[in-house]
């Protein structure tokens, strides 16, 4: 692309000497130069010619003197545009005053027109590194443009309205994810999956950030389709593994917990996929994680095997789903939260809601982390079983 510079000085044979100065420069289209008499001429070119790149003004014009052009041009906001100002060498003061009013650059009169072309390229080197920091700038901010837009998705594809007592006899059920960046890998979802049976799920993609979020939506909308076939939640698994496991990026793979609650009974078939064991919260304040075996995370190997496992709930009994953002949350100096922390924690909040549980522990974790960095996706899911009976 050529540039563009313009030349105001009202005596007309500097115009000759520019031409001749910078004729292969004009004839290889590297340079465009526009020519003005005065600053009033000036400011319209400018006008007209809004890419130039180059103002080279005299100071002492008559109608509107280099000076006041200078405060115009500093008035069009044009970062990029750079004045190199032109004046006799002993008038200092308005060198002085035109540096301070934004020309990057000066030269004296008799102009030196080798002096000349070293300052040009000095200015549009400079001219050229703003408008690379401005196409940056722009860049990002359609970035985070798009990022936002790219959360509120997100976001809208977790469920947001949670049943209480009063709309879901049997359970009561209350989910948050913070995701470190932008938009996260973790996921959690919870449908009825048959009369009385509902589907709690938390899961945990590998790494951050847009591929992330990309296989979490691909994940829920699998687990979801399965779970509502019908499946138990090993034969769930299984299926969504064998489709993660042909379409996944290489070394990506998503941990999952999947269970299947009857809300009348307080019997749950759960199945883990590498993720870690949801905690319960008994009626007397006692705290244990279900154990079982786990398989592997889906998305490593096609034919993955999950081992189906069961719960039975008493009335008022909690049971809390996270992924690894919690326990492995660290505070300034590298100290984790941790499993223990996390027990003691809620040994405290047996009687307490669905809700309640889950906004104390992303309390307690943030808290314990500080001024820390997030490092990692925060989430939790916590169902509360009310009893087939339960108006609470």
């Amino acid at each position: 692309m050529s540039t563009k510079i313009l030349v105001v000085d009202d005596e007309p044979d500097l115009e000759q000497l520019i031409r001749q100065k910078f004729r292969r420069n004009i004839r290889d289209n590297e340079f465009i130069f526009l020519f003005a008499r005065s600053g009033l001429d000036a400011v319209a070119k400018l006008e007209a010619e809004p890419d130039v790149d180059l103002v080279l003004t005299d100071i002492n014009m008559p109608e509107m003197d280099g000076l006041t052009l200078l405060a115009k041009i500093d008035e069009m906001n044009a970062a990029s545009l750079k004045s190199v100002v032109v004046s006799a060498y002993g008038d200092m003061e308005n060198i002085r005053v035109a540096m301070n009013r934004g020309a990057f650059d000066f030269v004296t009169k008799p102009i030196d027109l080798t002096d000349l072309e070293t300052t040009i390229h000095k200015a549009l080197r400079e001219s050229a590194l703003i408008k690379d920091a401005l196409r940056t700038r722009d860049t990002l901010i359609a970035i985070q443009r798009d990022l936002s837009v790219a959360t509120e998705i997100q976001m809208s594809m977790l469920p947001r309205t949670f049943p209480t007592p009063d709309e879901r006899a049997g359970i009561e059920i209350f989910a948050t994810m913070l995701p470190a960046k932008e938009v996260g890998g973790d996921l959690y979802d919870f449908f009825r999956v048959a009369d009385h049976k509902i589907a709690v799920v938390i899961g945990d993609v590998s790494g951050k950030g847009v591929p992330a979020a990309l296989m979490m939506g691909i994940s829920r909308t699998l687990l979801r389709g399965a779970g509502r076939a019908g499946l138990a939640p090993d034969e769930c698994l299984a299926t969504v593994n064998r489709i993660l496991a042909e379409e996944i990026l290489p070394g990506m793979f998503v941990t999952v917990f999947f269970g299947i609650i009857d809300t009348q009974t307080g019997h749950m078939d759960y199945c883990t996929a590498g993720h870690n064991p949801p905690v319960l919260i008994g009626n007397n304040g006692r705290v244990q994680s279900l154990n079982g075996a786990s398989g592997l995370p889906m998305g490593v190997m096609d034919d993955g095997l999950y081992q189906r496992h069961h719960l039975q709930l008493n009335p008022k009994e909690i049971v809390l789903l996270y992924t690894d953002g919690v326990t492995e949350a660290l505070d300034a100096d590298d100290n984790e939260f941790g499993e223990e922390r996390l027990e003691e924690l809620l040994a405290g909040l047996h009687a307490a809601t669905a809700e309640a549980v889950v906004g104390k522990t992303i309390e307690s974790v943030q808290a314990f982390v500080g001024s820390a960095p997030q490092a990692d996706d925060i989430t939790c899911l916590a169902f509360r079983y009310l009893g087939s009976n339960s108006n609470e």
